[in-house]
């Protein structure tokens, strides 16, 4: 059995996690302890990378000792440590990773730098056994992505955001409609109880060749929505989040069919070809029920893992270190390697907003 500890300090929450490989091939999460920073967040209506940064400092190493509780294990039962390395917030990455470094250069175990990307790039691997390629949506606050996913370490980028992430447009519209932090799961809940008709708010670049997507102006039309007829009511505030999900999912499902037809065409021999759905947004119900009755259409099948291993876990970094070590992916010179606030999957594609490249949004 191989064993592999993760550990995840990339936003606001600090998460360590036990993945195995089990005798007979099978993943297995032995342990996932992940502890939430939202009440220390939530005064301020979103991360504060300081207040994020000692909040690890402080936690991490309970969070690990737990994990490895859990997991029935002690530091010298694991095979190797994988730590996220980037993108994400630099305070919390320099955390994670220094810590992983101490514990690489106490015990003597293979140290793996994760990309957090690719954590959600394979994490249907780990719950559902996917094998490669397949196509993977990426929607979280950060980043709005669709990559061609052919292999451990092997990602193309097909389309990305030229502007605003979508977890971001959610988050936006929650503060701007007065409610609570975290933003994206009020929405929703909001939006179960308006009309979803009372405002046609624009579904930007649907119909366009072009497979990209874009949300600032979505967002700047729920702005001027509530702005007249401000002060808002309960039902304003629940019909704007129901008219702005539904033009998410709308959204959604034109820009994805993109990159569905281009999957057909650059694998037509695939039998079952599959859509990976992945991100903190990817909790969104009406995401989730958008794109499933999308690939049914379309002849795909839709992979979401579950709701705990959408947002920042740590089963996610441990298992992506993992299939790195099993591929003989191991950087020479690990204990040296630097976090990066801003890393692409997609190292070869030319910088788009939505990439992960400096100047972009990350």
């Amino acid at each position: 059995m191989t064993r592999v500890l993760g550990i995840e300090t990339s936003c606001d929450e600090t998460a360590a996690s036990v993945v195995a490989r089990t005798d007979d091939g099978a993943p297995a999460i032995l342990s996932n302890v992940v502890l939430s920073q939202i009440e220390e967040h939530a005064a301020f209506g979103g991360v504060v990378p300081e207040i994020a940064a000692r909040a690890h400092v402080e936690a991490l190493d309970g969070v690990i000792a737990a994990a490895l509780a859990e997991a029935g294990l002690t530091l010298h039962d694991t095979d190797a440590l994988a730590a996220t390395a980037g993108p994400g917030l630099i305070g919390g990455l320099i955390v994670g990773l220094t810590t992983a470094k101490a514990i690489a250069a106490a015990t003597g175990k293979p140290l793996l730098p994760i990309n957090h990307l690719e954590g959600h790039a394979l994490t249907a691997r780990l719950t559902d056994g996917l094998d490669f390629p397949y196509l993977l949506l990426l929607v979280s606050g950060g980043h709005t992505q669709i990559l061609h996913v052919q292999g451990v370490g092997r990602y193309g980028r097909w389309a990305s955001t030229i502007d605003d992430a979508l977890g971001e447009a959610f988050d936006k519209t929650a503060k701007l409609l007065g409610l609570p932090y975290p933003g994206g799961p009020s929405v929703e809940k909001a939006a179960f109880q308006g009309d979803p008709a009372r405002f046609t708010f624009p579904r930007p670049l649907k119909g366009e060749a072009r497979p990209d997507f874009s949300f600032s102006g979505l967002k700047t039309a729920v702005r001027r929505a509530a702005t007249e007829l401000a002060p808002l009511s309960e039902d304003d505030v629940a019909d704007i989040c129901a008219s702005f999900q539904r033009a998410v999912t709308e959204t959604l499902a034109d820009r994805v069919t993109r990159s569905l037809e281009r999957f057909r065409k650059a694998h037509p021999k695939h039998a079952h070809p599959a859509l990976v759905v992945a991100g903190g947004v990817a909790a969104n119900a009406a995401i989730r029920n958008t794109l499933e009755t999308l690939c049914a259409n379309e002849g795909f099948t839709l992979v979401a893992p579950p709701v705990k291993l959408c947002g920042d876990n740590a089963a996610m970094i441990a298992w992506a270190g993992l299939e790195r070590l099993e591929a003989g992916l191991v950087e020479e010179d690990a204990l040296a390697f630097a976090p990066r606030p801003r890393w692409p999957l997609d190292a070869g594609s030319d910088p788009l907003y939505g990439a992960g490249k400096r100047g972009a949004k990350a």
